[in-house]
C-alpha cells in the first residue's frame, strides 16, 4: 500500500523532538500521559504539516475517500529494547524508559479525534500494547502469536471493539515479509446479495472468545448471539471461527457461506509494516489479516514488534459507554 505521506528526516526529527517533552509514563497513568500530549497541541507546538496530515486522514474517513492510511518514517524512541518473548509485556515495562512512540500514537488518535479504548483485563488495562509473538501462544489464531491471522475484526467476541487500529512498526526485519490485508466493508457488500444480507443483518451467529481473552477471563468462552452485518458495512466477523447459532435458519447457514465467497474475491489492500511505519484502518468498517509472504530467518521474524492502539470513532462513540469506565478511566472497558 503507498504511503499518504512520508515524513522527512527533517520531520521526523522536529516531531519526535516535540513528543521527547512529554515526561510522563503512560504506563503508570494514561490520564496524565493523555493531557501532556493534549497540552502540545493546546500550546501550538505540533507542527503544522503533521496536523495537516491528520486533518487529511480525518477527511479522507468522513467522506469515505479511504478506510485504510499508511504514514512512513514516523519517530520512534532512540532505543528500541529487544523483548523476552515468555513475557514482552512485563520486559518492555522494564527496559523501555522512553515513550516517544506511545506520544506519536496518543497525538495521532487526538489529532484525528479518535479517543482510544482499552480492556481491563488485558495487558494490564494499558491503552498502548504489542503485536508481538508471545511463547506460549506460538500457532495459535491470535495477534500475540507468530501465526498467519485470518480475515476477521479484533475483539470480534467482544461488545465493546474499536473502531480503528493503528499499528506503529517498532522493529520489523527488513528480511522477513509479513503484510497486514484489509478489505474494506464497502468492498464485500458488492459481492453480497440483498437477502444474503439481510441475514447477515440478524442475531443469529456466534463467535468463539479468542485464546488471549480465555486465558485472562475463564468466564468467557463464545460471544451472544449477534448480528455480523451491522450499520452500512460493519462485519463482526472471524473467519473459520463465527459460525450460525444453534437453531439458526438454513438461510442463516447460507449468507455465511456467502460472506465467504465475497471474502476471497472482494478487492483487497495489502501492506508491509516497516520500522516506523503507521498503518491505521477501520476495525468494523472492514477486515484484517497477516498474511507470512516469505519467511527467511523464523527466529527473527519473530522479533517483529508493532506498538498498537485502539480507537472509537470519535467522542460521540466513545461516550455511549459512559457509566462503565473501569476504575474511573475513561475508555478503559471490561470484557
Amino acid at each position: 500500500m503507498k504511503p499518504c505521506y512520508v515524513l522527512s528526516d527533517a520531520e521526523r526529527d522536529q516531531l519526535a523532538t516535540v513528543l521527547r517533552s512529554v515526561a510522563k509514563n503512560p504506563y503508570e497513568d494514561h490520564e496524565v500521559f493523555s493531557r501532556a500530549v493534549g497540552d502540545l497541541v493546546a500550546r501550538g507546538e505540533v507542527p503544522a504539516f503533521f496536523v495537516g496530515v491528520c486533518a487529511r486522514v480525518r477527511e479522507d474517513r468522513s467522506t469515505g475517500a479511504s478506510e485504510a492510511h499508511v504514514l512512513r518514517n514516523c519517530p520512534l524512541d532512540p532505543e528500541i529494547p529487544v523483548l523476552d518473548l515468555d513475557d514482552p509485556v512485563a520486559d518492555k515495562h522494564a527496559k523501555k524508559k522512553t515513550f516517544i512512540g506511545e506520544a506519536f500514537l496518543e497525538l495521532f488518535a487526538q489529532l484525528v479525534g479518535t479517543p482510544l479504548l482499552s480492556y481491563a483485563t488485558r495487558f494490564n488495562g494499558d491503552f498502548f500494547t504489542d503485536v508481538i509473538a508471545i511463547n506460549r501462544y506460538s500457532g495459535m489464531q491470535t495477534g500475540f502469536s507468530d501465526s498467519e491471522l485470518v480475515y476477521h475484526n479484533d475483539r470480534t467476541a467482544h461488545r465493546v471493539r474499536a473502531d480503528f487500529i493503528s499499528l506503529l512498526g517498532m522493529r520489523c526485519p527488513e528480511g522477513e515479509f509479513i503484510y497486514t490485508g484489509f478489505v474494506d466493508g464497502r468492498d464485500l457488500l458488492d459481492h453480497l446479495g440483498d437477502e444474503e444480507q439481510n441475514q447477515l443483518r440478524q442475531a443469529q451467529f456466534v463467535t468463539p472468545f479468542d485464546v488471549l481473552s480465555r486465558d485472562n477471563n475463564g468466564d468467557l468462552t463464545v460471544s451472544e448471539v449477534h448480528p455480523i452485518l451491522e450499520n452500512h458495512h460493519s462485519f463482526r466477523y472471524l473467519d473459520t471461527c463465527t459460525t450460525v447459532a444453534p437453531g439458526a435458519r438454513e438461510a442463516a447457514k447460507d449468507a455465511l457461506l456467502a460472506l465467504k465467497n465475497a471474502l476471497v474475491r472482494a478487492d483487497k489492500t495489502r501492506h508491509r509494516i516497516q520500522t516506523g511505519d503507521l498503518f491505521v484502518f477501520a476495525n468494523q468498517d472492514g477486515l484484517h489479516s497477516r498474511d507470512k509472504m516469505e519467511i527467511n530467518d523464523p527466529a527473527r521474524a519473530r522479533q517483529r514488534w508493532l506498538l498498537k492502539t485502539y480507537a472509537f470513532r470519535d467522542g460521540a462513540a466513545a461516550g455511549r459507554h459512559d457509566g462503565e469506565w473501569l476504575d474511573g478511566v475513561r475508555g478503559r472497558v471490561g470484557d
